[in-house]
């Protein structure tokens, strides 16, 4: 994985200088090298840090096709790359590199936008098109890899990171109307930020420009079929014996690297199952690396070693405290560029540096399993409320109150606490209620009460729901869709790329360049799990079925039959003595909370005069409104807003 910016200009010289500082700001995402490159006309320039994983010796980027008509810069992978490199040198393409990342600029040179359509990984490049005068840049299916764009000055700049921009003379400055929907409670859509004239190139999507303005295309999508076109016809076996190989064979294409790959650990199906089945088909034994806490409902330790064991690979705990969370905080989230619901982004970064200050380049992760098989518990309890036909009204409310029961980690932030708001332009849109944005409702209640008045003012009227929900193709994408595919889908739209890949993801493994490898999100075994039906995912209250029996020969017992845990950090407010709930007293209650501007200083202060007082479940589920005002102040300061 890499980092890398590019501008296009509709008047001025691009400044090969402002380039050259903006790549310095991505090294941590590519320390192994960095290029510049400007044409002698100066309409456009690109810029690379690259982190070495394929091709060590001549992958070096910016990439010049063979008239040199055509530059392209590339952060991510593309699996199975030799197969369709040979087959463009049998059509008389000439390779200037042995790198995975030369074909994209192959793949456009004779299909244009369509080359998006055969590539298959985590990726996001840029390509200048000198025939065509304009910029190329795309994004993979689900967002994993950031791509950021600003236009400004008559000129369109495209990066990795955010900070990037700012070198590029973009202003960083909050976006009101995002930031108001943040502390709604509600994941900003798939092409916002939280920064004024800054977007993403949402995930699936590409963007072409000529420096004076930016056009966004779709080329791929979440496509659930209706009720009535769910297959029902594949025998259950079939289905299990299908998501194995297609599994096995997106975790053996992610095991290709000229480097060693680890794995990441928790005491999780989706990481227990890549382990297991990379252990098989990897000829020598893997690392395995597991955060450790100092709170008993928050540690999996002793359930990782049991898979790294079964599996014989070598095991790396890390032990991790309060106080490493507070010490690691303001960096991690200089790194994230948004603000954190949990600690758990920080530990993600503890748990990369670890990796990296042992060698590690290359990890294996399981994210993205929970939104291709319905791992989260929201997804059970709408299943529950809305797939409702023909059950006992008495069996169905004993079944969610032992849901509520056995997922008290997970509520107020991904399961509502009791009553929630009404959501009724929600419900008028979708024909129901999903769980989660009950749950992001009654977060948002508590936060938002929290902002200053004149920051409020003028978003009083604003329905965040309706916002959010506006962005998405209702009409193609939802509209009679079971309700479990609908919450699926409104999740990976939203909070998926906007806080899993990013907090959890890509931006704390680059920040200490490591390179993080998602088997789960392969659009070949997406596309597998989007025609399956809903029991196959949750079948009874058994989440992600399919996976489970799928890995069943690669799982430890406590695995195979544990359900599904989220991975969060202990709630400051539980350690009221630690470093962590230290940081965010010293922080709310100091000058970082005045110059960030959003929020009221006596409700803030208020609160945490109360916090002692509260119950611990009263105080847990203040704690994600704690971790995203500390954020906020925190982000202010360090990108120096």
């Amino acid at each position: 994985m890499c980092g890398f910016v590019a501008s296009v200009s509709s008047r001025e010289r691009v400044s090969a200088e402002a380039l050259r500082r903006a790549t310095k700001k991505l090294r941590h995402r590519g320390p192994d090298a960095e290029r510049v490159w400007v044409p002698e006309h100066g309409r456009v320039g690109l810029g690379h840090a690259r982190l070495s994983i394929i091709d060590l010796t001549t992958g070096d980027q910016p990439i010049a096709g063979e008239d040199g008509g055509l530059h392209i810069v590339v952060n991510g992978e593309f699996y199975g790359f030799e197969a369709i490199r040979a087959e463009l040198e049998s059509q008389g393409h000439t390779f200037r590199t042995r790198s995975d990342s030369e074909i994209a600029l192959h793949l456009y040179e004779d299909l244009g936008a369509r080359c998006l359509h055969r590539l298959r990984g985590e990726f996001a490049f840029a390509i200048w098109d000198e025939r065509d005068g304009v910029l190329f840049a795309g994004r993979d299916r689900f967002g994993i890899k950031p791509l950021y764009y600003a236009l400004h000055n008559g000129a369109c700049h495209v990066a990795s990171e955010i900070k990037a921009l700012a070198e590029l003379g973009v202003t960083l400055r909050w976006d009101r109307e995002a930031v108001v929907d943040l502390h709604s409670g509600v994941m900003n859509a798939p092409d916002r930020s939280a920064f004024d004239g800054i977007y993403q190139v949402p995930p699936g999507c590409y963007l072409i420009s000529d420096g004076t303005r930016a056009s966004i295309h779709s080329y791929w999508d979440w496509d659930y079929p209706t009720a009535d076109q769910t297959r029902l016809d594949r025998d259950p076996q079939e289905w299990v014996e299908r998501v194995r190989t297609v599994l096995e064979e997106s975790i053996r294409l992610r095991l290709r690297a000229d480097v060693p790959v680890a794995c990441y650990l928790s005491g999780g199906v989706d990481s227990c199952a890549v382990l297991g089945i990379a252990s098989r088909l990897s000829p020598r034994p893997l690392r395995a690396y597991t955060l450790s806490f100092d709170h008993a409902d928050y540690d999996e330790r002793a359930l990782a070693e049991e898979q790294a064991k079964l599996c014989g690979a070598e095991f790396f705990p890390i032990d991790i405290r309060a106080e490493h969370l507070a010490e690691h905080f303001a960096d991690a989230v200089y790194h994230a560029e948004r603000p954190f619901a949990n600690a758990h982004a920080v530990a993600k970064f503890f748990l990369s540096r670890a990796v990296r200050d042992s060698g590690g380049k290359v990890v294996l992760t399981g994210e993205g399993a929970d939104e291709v098989f319905a791992g989260y518990p929201f997804f059970r309890r709408d299943m529950l409320l809305h797939n409702t036909q023909g059950q006992d009204p008495e069996a169905l409310k004993a079944l969610l109150a032992r849901l509520n029961e056995t997922n008290r980690v997970a509520q107020g932030l991904l399961m509502p606490r009791g009553a929630s708001r009404s959501l009724e332009n929600v419900k008028r849109i979708l024909g129901f209620v999903p769980t989660i944005m009950e749950a992001w409702a009654q977060d948002g209640g508590a936060m938002s009460g929290l902002l200053s008045e004149d920051f409020k003012a003028q978003f009083r009227d604003r329905d965040t729901f309706r916002a959010v929900l506006s962005h998405l193709d209702i009409e193609r994408q939802l509209k009679g869709r079971d309700a479990v595919n609908q919450s699926l889908y409104l999740w990976a739209k939203t909070a998926l790329p906007n806080y899993i890949l990013s907090n959890l993801g890509d931006r704390m493994e680059m920040a200490h360049s490591v390179e993080g490898r998602l088997p789960f999100l392969d659009h070949h075994l997406v596309a597998e799990a989007t025609r399956m039906p809903i029991s196959m995912k949750i079948h009874g209250m058994t989440e992600k079925y399919v996976l489970r029996e799928a890995a069943r020969p690669v799982l430890s017992e406590s695995a195979f039959k544990r359900q599904k845990h989220p991975f969060l950090s202990p709630p400051s407010t539980l350690q009221l003595e630690g470093g962590l709930f230290a940081l965010v007293q010293d922080t709310l209650r100091g000058s970082a909370l005045e110059k960030a501007g959003l929020y009221d200083r006596k409700r803030v202060v208020g609160l945490l005069d109360a916090i002692p007082g509260m119950d611990p479940g009263r105080r847990a589920g203040i704690d994600p409104g704690l971790m995203v005002m500390t954020s906020m102040c925190l982000l202010h300061q360090r990108l120096g807003l």
